[in-house]
């Protein structure tokens, strides 16, 4: 795996041992990044199963802000931390914060903060995750005016989403599906 595009294209990622974390295949990332590449510059971005860190990574080479990856499993921070670094270099500080924790306490641990381009990519077995992450983002009002959500899914997977969310755009890759959601306009 390696950052696709942007100031720090060509990159190694590395991802932890294991079978506990699917990394985004750089084929996936490159065709995702294409699509939503008009959202990217100066974004907040918050991956709340970073993995690997390779989706937030790859944001922030193509110009996002910010982004805050979070992610519980040992082994998936002490990966996200060595790409992070090797990734940003000297703008790991500032551009970056790794939270090790679970998504759940990481909505909360991040309320008032606001996100322009959210990623879910939790273990495809976590399909409740999607919509319990998008009610508590929503609760906590950290969803930005024109949010995007990328969620990566198993293809064949029916996710449940709270009634204010609606899929716009589905892309299948495989056994992949990515879907493109944002908040639903409001009935007048």
């Amino acid at each position: 795996m390696r950052i696709i595009s942007g100031e720090a294209k060509g990159r190694t990622l590395f991802a932890p041992s294991g079978s506990d974390t699917r990394p985004t295949s750089d084929k996936i990332r490159g065709s995702l990044f294409n699509i939503i590449a008009s959202r990217v510059q100066d974004a907040r971005v918050l991956d709340l199963f970073g993995g690997t860190g390779a989706l937030a990574l790859e944001a922030l080479s193509r110009g996002a802000e910010s982004a805050v990856i979070a992610d519980n499993a040992r082994a998936a921070w002490q990966v996200i931390e060595r790409n992070a670094r090797n990734v940003l270099k000297d703008d790991f500080d500032y551009r970056a914060q790794i939270i090790r924790t679970d998504y759940r306490s990481a909505i909360a641990s991040l309320e008032g903060r606001m996100f322009d381009l959210v990623f879910l990519d939790p273990p495809y077995r976590m399909v409740e995750a999607y919509g319990d992450a998008l009610g508590r983002l929503l609760e906590a009002d950290m969803l930005a005016p024109g949010c995007l959500i990328v969620m990566e899914r198993l293809g064949s997977a029916k996710i449940a989403l709270p009634e204010q969310f609606r899929i716009f755009d589905t892309r299948n890759y495989s056994d992949t599906a990515v879907d493109f959601v944002e908040l639903a306009a409001a009935e007048d």
